[in-house]
């Protein structure tokens, strides 16, 4: 049996690199976005805290993203079994902290740092649910330890195809054959579950329904959900590229001979 394959070189794409620089730089904005939506709704004495768990959840989220959390995502599945990835394979960026690298057809650096974003602000979605309840150094160890020990493995779940970035992905993208469009089961079931788990452990906040606890500034509030508005269309273009991946795969001309 003769079997030809005709298949493109794989190369970097103007446009698909524009884009997602612009999105990466949009995604951003989400940040700050977060810490102003919900900053405006604490009492005047939280607020500094509350934007801050935004930007600590950056912070202490892509330090860890880069160092290992690529790794755990976007790496070989260990064994196979589509749990967590393999977090020596990418450590520190290892093979893919230079120009040349590509993921798809953009470079390997706005790929990172696109999901990085994402990681960050999946973290800090969580804050919102206790707010007024913890302190802030608490509230950067519990971002680190839940980026690592949840987000990471449910976003390769979720996120790693098979022979995208590494050869063997997650068990939902590949097994169960999972499209999830704008992060709805890493991002958003996971944060969700996350905050009502912190909520109910908490409790409710010292004076609740004793003293007045309204916003204090509705304007912020709004700025900030305006600033997240975006978010639905630009999360989707990560996915974009995983799906004309697996297209061109699907697709691509195929001469059997028998």
């Amino acid at each position: 049996m003769l079997r030809w394959f005709f298949m493109e070189e794989v190369v970097i794409n103007s446009g698909d690199t524009a884009w997602m620089l612009i999105s990466t730089g949009l995604v951003v904005l989400m940040i700050p976005g977060l810490a102003l939506f919900y900053g405006g709704m604490v009492r005047v004495k939280s607020v500094l805290n509350m934007m801050m768990m935004s930007f600590g959840a950056l912070a202490i989220v892509f330090v860890l993203w880069i160092a290992f959390g690529f790794s755990m995502v976007f790496g070989d599945s260990v064994g196979g079994k589509g749990l967590i990835g393999d977090i020596g394979q990418f450590t520190f960026l290892n093979g893919l902290d230079n120009s040349s690298a590509l993921i798809g057809t953009i470079p390997a650096a706005v790929f990172i740092a696109f999901q990085g974003i994402f990681a960050a602000i999946t973290v800090a979605l969580i804050s919102g649910s206790i707010a007024d309840r913890a302190k802030f150094g608490a509230w950067m160890v519990f971002a680190g330890i839940w980026a690592t020990l949840v987000y990471f493995p449910v976003a390769h779940w979720v996120f790693a195809f098979d022979d995208f970035v590494a050869k063997t992905g997650g068990w939902i993208a590949n097994d169960l054959g999972a499209l999830d469009f704008a992060g709805g089961t890493a991002v958003h079931i996971n944060a969700g579950a996350a905050g009502l788990a912190l909520a109910l452990i908490l409790g409710k906040r010292v004076g609740f329904g004793k003293v007045p606890m309204r916003p204090h500034s509705l304007p912020l509030v709004m700025l900030g959900a305006a600033l997240l508005k975006e978010k639905t269309l630009l999360q989707n273009r990560l996915n974009d590229q995983v799906f004309q991946r697996l297209a061109w795969k699907k697709t691509r001309c195929r001469l059997d001979w028998s």
